[in-house]
């Protein structure tokens, strides 16, 4: 079975609790409850690679709580700190913490990433421009004072997607990858687009290629800053390709016995392969690892 990156979070997401304002009240006073701790937005990590957790007691001044969900029935909670940078940048510590993290782990922490950023975005209502939006259903939505609108959180689909042709697939890289590293394409849904016709435009935007036969595989979240990662595999019959520089710096064929020493990182292999909590890694997996 696929175990992707950011997926086996241990917490039950109360949605209960949400639309309750006395169990809320509740869980906010139970001595048990436990604060994610973090650095900025980065996660706090233990001795053992884990979420790092304190009392409520350590949350900043006047800082909200959201109900990330609860544990063994023990609530667990993130600080929204308005004071943190918009649109927090994805730091090189964050990288190397996701590297520790085991795949449950991080899916907690990208729940509370993602849901801290998208307050931190939306503070002023989309309807009205109003700036008066206060938090409700426990951290999972903003109320705009003004016009009564109720805003909850989104994420953005996106397809990543291996090419395949005469027992090769395509990978590409863009300029601010490390040295030597390809992926999987990966690309944007649009508005009145199904998964299937993005991966089959993405593909010929980027790379001028026609493929058919789309087919999904796996789906992972990735909080960088929120969405959701939808893996697909189709088939090309002309291994021409015409690269747009502007979306990627290079792009080349790779045979089975090349993912597999890149995947292995055997010295000479054809490319760096992407982390393992990146859904591509995932990808290329499965792709080795299917009959």
């Amino acid at each position: 079975m696929l175990r992707p990156g950011f997926t086996g979070s241990p917490l039950d997401r109360a949605d209960a609790l949400r639309n309750d304002p006395d169990a809320f009240g509740a869980a906010l006073s139970d001595w048990r409850a436990r604060l994610l701790r973090l650095d900025g937005i980065d996660p706090v990590l233990d001795e053992q690679g884990r979420l790092s957790w304190g009392s409520l007691a350590e949350a900043p001044e006047d800082a909200p709580l959201l109900l990330l969900g609860l544990i063994d029935g023990r609530p667990h909670f993130a600080a929204l700190d308005y004071d943190m940078p918009l649109g927090a940048t994805r730091s090189p510590a964050i990288f190397r913490a996701l590297g520790e993290m085991p795949p449950e782990e991080a899916s907690t922490y990208a729940g509370a990433r993602s849901l801290i950023d998208w307050h931190l975005r939306h503070r002023f209502c989309a309807r009205c421009g109003s700036g008066d939006t206060a938090i409700h259903r426990a951290g999972w939505g903003r109320k705009c004072g003004n016009c009564g609108t109720e805003h909850f959180p989104r994420v953005d689909p996106v397809v990543i997607m291996l090419a395949e042709h005469d027992g090769r697939v395509l990978v590409g890289r863009q300029p601010q990858y490390p040295p030597g590293r390809y992926s999987a394409l990966a690309g944007f849904v649009e508005p009145g687009e199904s998964v299937e016709e993005a991966v089959a435009r993405e593909l010929f935007e980027e790379a001028g290629l026609k493929v058919r036969d789309v087919r999904y595989v796996v789906s992972q979240p990735w909080p960088f800053p929120s969405q959701l990662m939808m893996a697909c595999v189709a088939a090309a019959d002309d291994p021409t390709l015409t690269i747009d520089t502007t979306e990627l710096e290079d792009a080349i064929w790779v045979d089975r016995a090349g993912v597999e020493a890149s995947m292995a990182g055997e010295p000479g292999a054809p490319f760096l392969p992407p982390p393992p909590f990146a859904i591509a890694h995932t990808l290329f997996r499965w792709w080795l690892e299917r009959e």
